[in-house]
């Protein structure tokens, strides 16, 4: 098991943190868990949401950033941070 309060990094991919929050929700739906490590994950599982929520909205801005040009067509992008 990881240590469930340590904070998500970063620099951690959305996959990444889908793939470990999949992992989160198979262990506490097995219901094989006990209450504290049930806690733990959850708590974690939490985080991750979070970390991933935050992913998906920077993409979203990204997207939006997309610089048309007078023909329609996209050109270029404008980046976007994931701070």
């Amino acid at each position: 098991m990881t240590d469930a309060a340590a904070p998500i990094p970063a620099e951690l991919s959305f996959e990444d943190a889908l793939q470990r929050l999949e992992q989160i929700v198979s262990r506490l739906e097995s219901g094989q868990a006990p209450l504290e490590e049930s806690i733990a994950l959850y708590e974690e599982g939490a985080r991750l949401k979070a970390h991933c929520e935050d992913r998906l909205k920077a993409a979203q801005l990204r997207v939006e950033k997309i610089v048309v040009g007078a023909d329609g067509q996209a050109k270029g992008v404008e980046p976007a941070g994931f701070d």
